[in-house]
This record gives structure tokens, sequence and C-alpha cells, in this order.
């Protein structure tokens, strides 16, 4: 027997598939079953033409066998097996694929679904072993051989007897080294059940592997049961992914289940989507909304993405680049046979098939959330509760970018309605001589109702929109219009109401108000007379540039830009208030001022805004009893 060395260039390779293209250890057993998943599916093409193979497709399979006290774990097919000048040209030459030539020889569109192309991925099983035996035999020769390497010193091939066609991979697990249990996990049976679970649940043949199960002693009582472990073959992989099943064949308890185990949610999704594709990418995905929000959604901890499947191996447990940013707490998974990996399988490249999957999934996400707004409004609606401020962020994204794909999806309180609208029904029932959508900003519902800016709107039997989210505001500021309707905030500028011709009072009145601005100093741009207010005293808007929500927005996330709205004091010069005020004004000037700073103060907590100092207002109205 003699020792053969790996070229120069293979042994630089070796060490690199050891040491660095694999980012988990665990990858190996994938790689390894993925091997045999092709190895068998070669003999089953085989089978098509040569009746002499004498194997059903249920016949074949994939065994992983534990020797825990001699450290190997041993991965077995009874596929094609390798001939001496394949083991020497498949496994002596590192990145010399034998599934790829194979792929090429029976022609790209065959249906033969082989994972294999790049020639690297039974190396990876260096990661955990020190010593790799495969022992082999073609079908159609009666002669095996055994290869054995121990990493990059070289490897042998000698000849050797083996009953059946097929490979067995033998791995001697490495001893621990400073990590616990860093490679002993893998001569165990549950580490190595869940990770072919992760990986390899959906390989198309079974993976089978003696599994312990408590049985009860004969002879033991029931009251006192005593149990021994036995061991029985146990199919580890489902096979059949739920998502190659057609949704007309799968119940909707099987689809809850399905995203309750694989995605560790306790509710069940929302909506189901199923894709089915084929053209210039062929892939079938399965995607769930979510009916409530993920774990970690809305931390930086959140990890966005789908499971990635090609020939039923997860490539990536959470591929981001499949979801777009509005829709990145939908789950699911997708497979496709297109996509174009890289050496080590754990990433895509960034090609045109990934653009096209992400653009056609954002479209059938869309699609559904539009149906459920149609026909499941209730239901749409406990959606937006959890995720329709992502949709109004997204809408706003690169100035606006997505603004027609998503604005229809987006709902604000009625004031008419006393609910939740589209922008779209708004619209519609908007009067023939309304000229604005008009919206109010706030903190709620019931504080947004009670602020004197909407008085005359209702008067007018105006439709309101109450913009209770901070990112409302900046909603109507980046669109602009709807449909040609502009929008308009109750808050600052003129309502400019149809019919409306209030005449503008703030000149008749310009010495009192000079003297408010004077008392006030620069705590206020510009006092005036208010052709909003009805039955209350005073209110503040800010005019152009930032409103008095943003302020608040940007006071709670980015304090240290001290970002202020102007404040414009509006008078009701009709209210009992400022008639007093006008009369003090006259004949006692300092008392005036202080009733200046109460207008100005009450104009502050109407609009939610904080009071300088309210000790200071507080003994400010206590002067006012003497």
């Amino acid at each position: 027997m003699e020792k053969r060395e790996f070229k120069a260039e293979s042994k630089r390779l070796l060490d690199l598939m050891i040491n660095s293209i694999y980012t988990h250890k665990e990858i190996f057993l994938r790689e390894i079953i993925s091997n045999a998943s092709d190895a068998i599916d070669k003999l089953c093409y085989l089978s098509l033409t040569d009746d002499k193979v004498g194997l059903n497709r249920d016949d074949f399979a994939i065994t992983l066998t534990l020797d825990k006290e001699n450290r190997t774990l041993t991965v077995s097919d009874n596929g094609i097996g390798m001939s001496a000048e394949e083991l020497e040209n498949n496994l002596g030459v590192i990145a010399n694929s034998g599934s790829l030539k194979f792929r090429q020889e029976v022609g790209e569109d065959s249906e033969t679904d082989i994972i294999g192309q790049f020639g690297v991925g039974f190396y990876s099983a260096f990661m955990v072993a020190d010593h790799i035996t495969v022992v082999t035999r073609k079908y159609g020769e009666d002669q095996a051989y055994r290869w054995e390497s121990s990493g990059v010193d070289g490897y042998t091939i000698e000849p050797c007897e083996k009953e059946t066609v097929g490979t067995d991979i033998i791995m001697h697990i490495k001893e621990d080294g400073e990590e616990k249990d860093e490679y002993s996990q893998y001569l165990r049976e549950y580490p190595l059940y869940k990770l072919v679970k992760k990986y390899s649940d959906y390989i198309r043949f079974p993976i089978k592997m003696l599994m312990p199960h408590p049985v009860k002693k004969e002879g033991t009582p029931d009251d006192k049961p005593e149990y021994e472990e036995v061991f029985e073959y146990e199919v580890l992989n489902s096979m059949v992914p739920l998502w190659q099943r057609k949704k007309s064949e799968v119940k909707k308890e099987e689809y809850d289940e399905f995203y309750r185990q694989r995605f560790g949610e306790v509710a069940p999704p929302q909506s189901v989507i199923t894709v089915s594709a084929e053209g210039a990418v062929t892939y079938k995905a399965l995607l769930f909304i979510p009916s409530k929000a993920p774990g970690l959604y809305g931390t930086d901890e959140f990890q966005p993405g789908l499971q990635l499947y090609s020939a039923g191996v997860m490539i990536m447990d959470k591929c981001a680049d499949l979801l777009p940013e509005e829709f990145n707490y939908v789950r699911g998974v997708v497979e496709s046979p297109d996509l174009s990996l890289n050496i080590s399988r754990e990433l895509l490249q960034h090609d045109r098939q990934l653009k096209i999957i992400s653009a056609n999934l954002a479209k059938k996400i869309r699609a559904e959330l539009e149906r459920m707004l149609k026909d499941e409004r209730e239901e749409y609606e406990k959606f937006y509760r959890s995720f329709g401020r992502q949709l109004k962020i997204c809408a706003m994204d690169n100035y606006g970018a997505k603004k027609d794909q998503l604005q229809d999806l987006l709902l604000f309180y009625s004031s008419n309605q006393k609910k939740m609208v589209t922008l779209n029904e708004y619209v519609e029932r908007m009067k023939p001589e309304q000229k604005y959508i008009y919206f109010v900003p706030g903190d709620s519902v019931d504080a947004i109702d009670r602020m004197p800016q909407t008085e005359l709107l209702k008067d007018h039997d105006m439709e309101i929109l109450y913009f209770t989210d901070r990112a409302d505001e900046f909603i109507a500021d980046m669109f602009r219009n709807y449909k040609d309707k502009p929008f308009r905030s109750a808050v600052d500028g003129d309502l400019d109401l149809p019919g409306e011709e209030k005449k503008d009072e703030t000149e008749a009145y310009k010495e009192g108000f000079a003297f408010i601005k004077e008392a006030l100093g620069d705590k206020v741009t510009e006092v005036k007379a208010s052709t909003r207010l009805k039955t209350h005293p005073v209110c503040l808007s800010s005019g152009e540039g930032i409103t008095f929500e943003m302020e608040k927005y940007f006071a709670a996330v980015q304090p240290e830009l001290g970002m202020k709205a102007k404040r414009i004091l509006e008078i009701n010069v009709d209210h009992p208030a400022f008639v007093t005020f006008e009369t003090t004004r006259i004949i006692d000037p300092e008392r005036a001022k202080k009733y200046a700073q109460v207008l100005y103060n009450q104009a502050l907590l109407i609009a939610g805004l904080p009071i300088d100092d309210p000790s200071g207002y507080t003994d400010l109205l206590c002067s006012l009893w003497k």
C-alpha cells in the first residue's frame, strides 16, 4: 500500500477548508449527507435505463452509525459507489467534483437534482475528525476500495472487502479541546438528530440512525415501573417538505404546526402564502405572516430573513436578501435549484436570480395583505397593530421610493367613522368642494378629539385623520398628497375651508398682540388672531418647518439636536379670557403681563408640550387670586 501525497495546491486548499471556508463545524454533517444523497441520485438515474440495479427507490437510504467507544461516526449510503480511479480523482484532488461532472454528462435540463458542485464538501469532515476512512464499492464492480487520510499528510488507497454497493464514510472524531463537548457532541444521538433536522430534513432519501427509547422492564410493577434503554432504527428526516405539496392538500393545522415548530412561535400565523414559480428562476416558497410580532422584533438582536434550501438541504437559516425591509417580519422557506452558491454553500453570491425571487415574493406578500384588507378587515387590522409602523417607515424610506407600493396598505383613525380607515376610503368620502385631506397629530385619539383646533372642522362635518403615531406626520410631510389631494394639518396653517370667509382680525388687535409678544419675549415668534378657534381662548401653531409632533419625536430620539418648532400664539379674540386681558392691559399692565403668561402656558398644555417652569406657573396662577 503506497501513501500518496496531495498536490501542493490541494494541500493549501485542504488547510483552507479546515480553517477558513466554513463558519460552523456542524456543517460537516450536512456536506457528508449531501454527498451520500448525490451518490444515491446517480444510481437512481442509472436504474431508469438499467434493470440490473436491483433496488427500488424505496430501498435507498442513508444510515448514521455511532461507535462511542472508538469515537467514530459513520455515514453509509447504498448509492453508486466509486472505483479506484474515481477515488483518486474525487478524493485525491480537492475541488474536483464528480457530482458536477455527472450533472454535465446527463445535461443541465435533467430532473436529477445533484447537490455537490465544487468537490470540497467531503473535506469539511476534517474540521471534526482527525482521521477519515472511506470504504466504497462501485455499482457493476466486484472489487471494493479503502481510502484513508489524516489530512494534509496524504492518503492511501487499497483494495478491500465490501459486500454491497455504496460508500461508508468513517470519521474518527477528534478529542475535545479546551471547550467542553466541542467534538464529543457528534458522538451522541440527539445532537446528530438535531443537525439532521436543521440542515438535511428534506433530503429525499430516508436518513436512519439507532435512537434510544425508554422501555418498561418486564416484571416491574406499574406503580413503580423500571425502564431500560432500547435502541431502534428511526428515520430522522421528513423527506417531503410541506412546501412541495399543493396547498389544497395541506390542512391548516399542518401549516400551523410547521410554523410553530420551525420558527418557535406559540400563536398560529395570521396568513399562509404558497408560491410555485417556473421560468427565469424556478423556486417554491412557503411564507407565513405572523399574527404577532416575533420575539426580538424591533430590537437590534432581531434577524430577519427566510430559510433557504437547495435540493432539500438548508443553505441559510436567515437569508435577509429574500425579503424587502417592509416585510422583514415574514417567516418562511424558499427552495430553488437555480441559486448561485459560494464554495461553502453557506452564503449566496448576489446575482440576478436572487433579485428576481425577492421581487416576486414582495409582490406575493403585498397581494396577500391587500386581499386581507379587502376581505378580512378585522384580521388585517390585527396585523396592522403589530406591523403597521414598519409599513409607514418603509413607505417614507429613500424619499418615498415605495410610496406607490405601500400607501394603500396604511391605516389611520377617522373622526367620522370612529375606526381605522385607508387614505383611499377617506378620499372617496370627501365632499365635492373639499380641497384637502385634514389631519391632526397627537398622543392619542381621546387627546386629539378634545383639541380646540378640531372644533371648526367638526362644525363643517369634515372628516379628520387622527395621527397618533409619531411616524404619521412624517408620512404626510413625505407624501405631500394622495390622489392629488394635499395633506393639511388642522393645527398649523390656514384650514381654507370651503365657504368659510372668516376675517383675520390681527390688525384690529395689533396693540394687544404686540403687548403679549413683548411680555413673552422670544418664547413665541408671533401672536395673531386665530381663524380656527371657537370655544377655546388660545392655541399654538408652528407654521412652516418642524411641527410640534416632530419636535417631540426628535426630543425623544435625538435630544442633542435641540430641534424646536416655531411657536405662533393664536388668540380667540371673541373669548371672554381675551376680553378680560384687553381690559386689564389698559388699567393694570403688570397684571396683564401675568395673563399673557397664563395664556401661553395654556397653549403649551393643549399642544402637549412641556411647561418651562411648572412651579413658577403654579405660583403665577396663585398670584392672580390676590
